[in-house]
Order: C-alpha cells, then structure tokens, then sequence
C-alpha cells in the first residue's frame, strides 16, 4: 500500500471558515458550480476521527452526520454547498466527494468457458459463498438445493437491503436475479425428460448473499454499495463468503486512489475475496471509440474487470467476437490497462425474476420461447428464463468461474484466481471486426487491442 492509504488511518472533520479561492483538490470535480444555498450529500474521507467538538462545529454550519462509513473510514455529511471549501480547507480531511448513483451495466455461454469440464470433475462450487450486490434476488427454483436431503432449501444463506427505508430484498428490478442465474442457477426449472436444453449456471451448488443495493429501476448510491461491501467483509467468515459480483458502475470522476467506491473493493480484495467489476457498456462512445470509458470501480487496479464477448451462438472460443458496447481502456484518470478479461454477456439466457421491471418493458428479443428447450408445441414465453446483455453478464461468467476454481482449491488468494484466469484465457481473436445495430444501423468497428480484451 502506498503513503497515501496510510494515511488515512482515521477520520477528522472540521469546518473552516469558506475561502474564496480556487477549487480544493480535495473537492471532486462534480462538486464544482452548486448553489451555494444548497444542501447536497457528501462522503467525507479523513484522517483521524472527529470528536463531538468537531460534530458541533458541523451542526452550526448546517451539516447533519447521515451515517457511518467505516469500511473507508469516513461519513455520510448533509451540508450546505457553501460549506465546502472550509471542509477541504482542513488538512485532516482527504477527500470530499457526492453520494454518488450507481446503476446496474446491462445457453452458449457456459461450455463456451468450459463450465461442463469442471462439473464433470465434480467442482461446481459447492461451499463458497458468493455475494451479490445487485436489485436483489428473487427466489426461484433454479436456485433451491439439489440434494436429496433438502431439495426445497434455498441456497440463499443470507439477505440484507442497503437501500434506505427500504427493507425487501426481493428483485424489483429483475437484474440480480438474471446475475445469480449466471452464477449458481442449478437448471432444475429446464431439467427432465421433456427438456432439450439445460440452462445451467457456472457454479450451481454455492451458496448466495443477497445484498441488494438497487432500487426498483436498478439505481442506487455509492454509500448503498459501500455498506454492503462492509457487510460482505465482516460475514466473510460465517457465509465463507470468497467471491463478491459487482455487476453495476458509475462514471469516473477521479483517481482510484481517491474514489470512495474503489476504496471499498480495495479493502474486500485485501481482506481475501475476490472481486468481480462489470467494465460497463458504453464502448459505443463516438467520442473517443469508446475508449477510457471503464466505469467505477472497475477502473480500480486489484479488481477483476470484465468486459463482454459475443458467442456468435457456438460453444467454439473461436469465432467469439467483442461485443461493441463493451466499455474499453485504459482507465480515465490513471491510465491502468483495463479491462482484466473478457466473458460471453450478449444474449445470455438466465433466471427470469417475474413482474420485475426489466421483464414488464422487455422486447421480444429478449424473451425465450418454450419451443427453445422443450418438447412442445407450446408457442408462449418462457416464465423462468430471458436473455439480457452487457458486461453485467460477464462478470458474473467471471464470478462463478473463480468459484469453481476455489471449489479445487480452498487456498487460493485473490491474487493467484486473478493471474490464473489472466494467463490461462484464450488470446485467439481476430484483428477487428464490425458490428451494425439492427436498428439504427450504424456500424461500430472494434480493434482488439489490449484495452479492448484484456488479457483475453
């Protein structure tokens, strides 16, 4: 770790009369140009811990302390805008930042990535913890036990909303129910003598912590994400939590050194879980190719970033291609070679989470019919499975992968899951190719390049 994080050991606010000078670099960027009469929410990162004097000097400026943030040693503060050059004035605070909103980053797949080898060897990740911090999950068959014993037993071992004022944990969204399909979905809703097709997930038998931090429409804040990566962290030990799913991001707006978010990851990530970032979905940017639009925190350096490949509807590796909204490298600010890896996420069949929003708006690209994996004449759509795309369904391709690694080897560190997957991912690609919205038309054309598929 460098001098910086060290120096952040604690929290200290002070308000200090406001100068007229400058912008802090101590302020974030989008902090610039408030009215000065408004009240905002901030996260503010210290350097030792305020005391009640200090929580006084705050009360008068017209702040109020919302809420701890341990995780990164710092607070949740309501303050008036005009306030703020005073908080950056003391050499104690680090970094004042908004509570940002996050959202979340929208059948070949698996033996695509070889899934079906390591089932076969019985390493389906059995006994590793998962945690994802999604829209929740809605509970469905596909992820109940299979075993005998206790067939009706979700593998949903623990449930907790980070929304304030919000206590369901339940997918109203409908994206982290899709996520733990991915992840951990048994097939038991496509499995049987009338079924062709079985939509198995990458690890189905581990177990999930639902850790729901997106609203209805699939919004949240930074400090919702935060709290729940805490969480993860201080559970770690009793759910056996090894891996936690990031399927969301936000724009970056500073250093990975200063953004809270990244901070969050960092301390997961060192206290031995894996980390799995969505890179984000804006490799369409006409601007710069799409290029340098990672999104935080996968633009931190210790997560694994991933980015989204399309099957072409093979299980071949071969004839994979980019998809062109995958959000590309290098990273904005700090120029980290991002993303880690790339993962099939176009078009992934996975948990339907019924009456969510995603489902009531979908289009019927996005439906599967019966006919798809069944023996019917049944014309309708499926009620338990549904395609969506986007680095969210890579990542967790990704997530479930290093499941399944831990499952062979309980001793593997975050680090070693992370080069292994990085050395041992297929480096076969073209060296680009085009792709053409079917409803615009328009014509995206991708080089594959390190910053477009990692280390493959």
């Amino acid at each position: 770790m460098d001098n910086f994080r060290t120096r952040y050991a604690g929290f200290i606010l002070l308000l200090l009369p406001l100068a007229c000078h400058a912008r802090s670099p101590k302020i974030a960027p989008d902090l610039d140009g408030l009215d000065p009469h408004s009240i905002i929410s901030v996260i503010v990162q210290f350097a030792a811990p305020p005391d009640s004097a200090q929580h006084g000097r705050i009360d008068q400026a017209g702040g109020v302390e919302q809420a701890d943030l341990p995780l990164i040693r710092g607070e949740i503060v309501s303050i008036p805008a005009s306030a703020l050059s005073g908080l950056a004035n003391d050499p104690n605070v680090v970094y004042v930042s908004p509570d940002r909103q996050v959202s979340a980053t929208l059948d070949y797949a698996n033996p695509t990535v070889g899934a079906g080898y390591a089932l076969s060897y019985g390493w389906d990740g059995t006994g590793v913890g998962i945690a994802i911090i999604d829209s929740g999950i809605l509970q469905e068959n596909d992820l109940l036990s299979k075993n005998t014993n206790a067939s009706n037993v979700s593998r949903i071992v623990y449930n907790q909303s980070f929304i304030p004022k919000v206590s369901s944990t339940s997918d109203q969204y409908g994206h982290g129910t899709h996520v733990a399909g991915i992840i951990t979905g048994n097939g038991t809703a496509s499995t049987g003598t009338n079924y062709f097709k079985t939509f198995r997930g990458m690890a189905p038998n581990d177990n999930l912590i639902n850790l729901r931090v997106l609203d209805a429409n699939g919004n949240g804040t930074d400090s919702n994400v935060i709290n729940a990566i805490n969480a993860a962290i201080q559970s770690k030990n009793k759910y056996n939590i090894r891996v936690i799913n990031l399927s969301l991001g936000r724009p970056v707006y500073e250093s990975y050194t200063l953004d809270p978010l990244c901070q969050a990851v960092e301390r997961a990530w060192n206290a031995g879980i894996v980390v799995v970032v969505a890179a984000g979905n804006q490799g369409r940017n006409q601007t710069t190719n799409g290029y340098a639009t990672i999104t935080a925190p996968g633009n931190d350096p210790l997560v694994i970033t991933v980015g989204a490949m399309k099957t072409e509807n093979t299980t071949s590796r071969a004839d994979d291609l980019i998809a062109s909204y995958s959000s590309k490298g290098p990273t904005l600010m700090d120029h980290v070679v991002k993303p880690d890896l790339v993962a099939p996420g176009n078009r992934v069949i996975s948990l339907l989470a019924s009456k969510s929003v995603i489902v009531t708006k979908s289009t019927v690209n996005n439906k599967v019919l019966y006919s798809y994996y069944q023996n019917t004449f049944n014309k309708s759509y499926s009620a338990d499975y549904y395609r969506l795309s986007g680095t969210s369904m890579a990542a967790p391709m990704v997530s479930g992968a290093a499941a399944l690694m831990l499952t062979r080897d309980w001793s593997l560190t975050p680090e070693t899951i992370k080069a292994r997957l990085m050395k041992t991912a297929s480096k076969s690609f073209p060296m680009y190719s085009i792709a053409v919205d079917p409803v615009t038309n328009a014509s995206y054309t991708s080089q594959y390049d390190i910053f477009t598929i990692g280390a493959g």
